[in-house]
């Protein structure tokens, strides 16, 4: 039996760890709805398009289903360009996730003792050129709004 472990692979491990606090132009690699009794969630990896020199290094997040985290996750839909006759209609497809692109604010929390990515603000892809000029002057503290 042969079982695929995504960071076996060298590049993909310093990539990950190398990853800093910041603003990407990413694009949704992958997107699965995972369910849990108190904290239902979509894990989405993105695939790093910009910086160029992060293009291909992957980041994993949660993205919270529950009530209070709906807000969240209406903005990621919005700002990525999903479908708005489907997010008219309340519905997710998966698959329609994959493939989208757009502007992700991100920073590393711990949690628990665990260290966690955190999706802090999106922004639509149109808006990658701006939002670099304002971070090439202040990298930290940035914020990534539509």
């Amino acid at each position: 039996m042969r079982r695929y472990f995504e960071s076996l692979r060298p590049a993909d491990v310093t990539a990950i760890h190398s990853v800093p606090d910041g603003i990407f132009l990413v694009r949704v690699d992958r997107a699965q709805y995972r369910w849990h009794k108190q904290k239902p969630y979509y894990e989405i990896r993105f695939a790093v398009l910009k910086p160029r020199h992060l293009t291909g290094c992957f980041m994993t997040g949660r993205l919270y289903c529950t009530p209070r985290a709906m807000w969240k996750l209406s903005w990621f839909l919005r700002d990525f360009g999903y479908d708005p006759e489907l997010l008219g209609k309340n519905e997710i497809d998966d698959k329609a996730l994959i493939d989208l692109w757009g502007v992700v604010k991100v920073s590393e929390v711990t949690v628990h003792g665990i260290s966690v990515l955190n999706f802090d603000g999106f922004a639509p892809a149109a808006r990658w050129d701006e939002l670099t000029v304002f971070t090439d002057r202040n990298p930290r503290g940035s914020e990534v709004s539509s």
